[in-house]
Order: structure tokens, then C-alpha cells, then sequence
């Protein structure tokens, strides 16, 4: 593990803190009047959950983990848990569905995913930063009003509800950011 000064931690490293492994979420650089400045961190456990806000100096180190990617393939869910191939040793593993929280509905047959190791542990799944979703229920198109910056409710077929540019339809396919569930273009 390397060693890293406070201030140089950055949203999406890992750390190992406090015994546990920590994602950082958001970092805020505090320079106050008075004192030296120092990153007020919010962290993520990777492996229970729990939020943490932490001040760290620049001063401080900290252990900064490399957790190992391997792209995986999404082959089927049962009884909550999801089942994954390795690309090259062709291994299958099971994660719980609940890894990926309000993502889940994005996790499509077949999908490559990276999953991050650190040792043998399996402890984020990354899906792809875009998908193709099929509108399933919106609004019809109305001639007219595309000259507005507006946008209307749509269902996907997995459910998830967003919004879309009037101009979409009902059996549409767009692409979709899984991070932030938000209409990106036509498929």
C-alpha cells in the first residue's frame, strides 16, 4: 500500500482507515484563517455501507488501496444474488444483487462489468457509464413544443423512471447515465 499525504486524496480513491476500506466521495479543500489547511473528506465503506465525514491535514498520511479490476460478464440472478464469468479464466462468482444498489435495474444480460478486487474479495461492481434503455410508457410527441427546453416523464423497460426531450417516444431506445440516470442521446 502506498502512503499518501492528506491533501492529496481525491474523490474515488481508496483508503484503508479506522481498520476498514474507504471509498472517498467527496472532497472539500478547507483553508481557514487561522491554522494550517486541511481536506474534509466524506467517505464511503466499501464494504458495509456507512458514511464517515473525516478531516484529514496535510500532514497526515494515509494508505491508499489498489483494488484490482477484472472484467466480468453478467450471466443471471438468482435468489438475490448475481452471478458473474470471469473474461479469461472463465471463473464464476456470485455477488449479492444489493452491491449495486439503485443501479441494479441498469445490469443487463450479458453486460461486461469491471469488478474490483482487493485480494480475493470482490467489493464494487463498475457498470458501463452509458446504456441502451427502451422507452416503455411517455407522453406523445406534441408538433410545436421541441422549441422549449422542456422534457417529460418516461418509463424504461427496467422500470426506472427519468426524463426525456419531448421529442421522444413511446418504443424509442436512448442511452441512459448509470451514474446519474439521465437521458443522454438516441440510441
Amino acid at each position: 500500500m502506498a502512503k499518501i499525504n492528506g491533501n492529496e486524496i481525491r474523490p474515488g480513491n481508496v483508503l484503508e482507515h479506522d481498520g476498514g476500506l474507504w471509498v472517498a466521495v467527496k472532497v472539500n479543500i478547507v483553508k481557514p484563517g487561522k491554522g494550517g489547511a486541511f481536506a474534509q473528506v466524506e467517505l464511503k465503506n466499501l464494504r458495509d455501507g456507512r458514511k464517515l465525514n473525516e478531516r484529514f491535514r496535510s500532514e497526515d498520511k494515509v494508505d491508499e488501496v489498489r483494488l484490482e479490476r477484472k472484467d466480468q460478464q453478467f450471466l443471471y440472478e438468482a435468489d438475490g444474488m448475481l452471478t458473474f464469468m470471469d473474461s479469461e479464466s472463465f471463473e464464476q462468482i456470485e455477488l449479492p444483487a444489493d452491491l449495486l444498489g439503485d443501479r441494479r435495474p441498469f445490469l443487463q444480460d450479458g453486460m461486461t462489468v469491471a469488478v474490483e478486487y482487493y485480494g480475493d474479495e470482490a467489493l464494487n461492481v463498475t457498470l458501463p457509464q452509458k446504456v441502451i434503455c427502451k422507452v416503455v410508457e411517455t407522453e406523445p410527441v406534441l408538433n410545436g413544443q421541441t422549441a422549449a427546453k422542456s422534457y417529460k416523464p418516461a418509463i424504461l423497460d427496467n422500470g426506472i423512471r427519468l426524463m426525456v426531450p419531448p421529442f421522444i417516444g413511446q418504443d424509442e431506445d436512448i442511452v441512459v447515465h448509470t451514474e446519474t440516470f439521465e437521458y443522454s442521446e438516441r440510441a
